[in-house]
């Protein structure tokens, strides 16, 4: 099966998260005018079971479109969201929350480059997808004591699909 991406908006993104743009954006000035505060975008949702707040940079490799998926992965105690630090293009791969990811219904979205998402707790989703070498991503999720193996990442393999599901840049 093949999975074409389309762009990112707000509307198409909602059953997922939340795309986290300056664009359409509340906005005030802060520090006597000199700077634009862009409010509130996007719902965190990352205390659960005892989980706070854990502030990451992402440096991936690039991934070169054609490419079959292999897994997709899910928080079930938190969000997560991804904002690019550079202007390149990524692709974000979401399905939606449900106890096994369907083929069917996974979608693929492309960034314009200075677009984020916040992916909701529970959505199925691809790991990182840069297209860029060393692309450098500030990515917010949960934390919590003993950090690895705290139940917030589920894997579903894809390899038993009649099928492959492949991207398209």
């Amino acid at each position: 099966m093949i999975l074409r991406s389309a762009p990112l908006t707000k509307a198409a993104f909602v059953p997922f998260g939340d795309v986290i743009e300056a664009r359409g954006a509340r906005r005030f000035e802060i520090n006597d005018g000199m700077c634009a505060r862009f409010h509130d975008l996007a719902t965190l949702d990352l205390t659960e079971a005892g989980g706070r707040p854990l502030v990451s940079l992402f440096r991936s490799r690039a991934w070169t479109p054609p490419f079959a998926l292999r897994l997709l992965e899910r928080h079930p105690l938190s969000s997560q969201a991804f904002f690019p630090l550079g202007s390149e293009p990524f692709l974000v791969v979401v399905a939606p929350p449900g106890e096994t990811p369907r083929a069917e219904s996974v979608r693929a979205f492309r960034t314009d480059g200075r677009q984020g998402v916040n992916l909701r707790r529970g959505v199925w989703h691809h790991p990182l997808i840069a297209l860029a070498e060393g692309a450098e991503f500030l990515v917010i999720d949960r934390g919590a004591e003993g950090e690895t193996g705290d139940g917030n990442c589920d894997i579903y393999r894809l390899d038993h699909l009649p099928e492959p599901l492949v991207v398209e840049g």
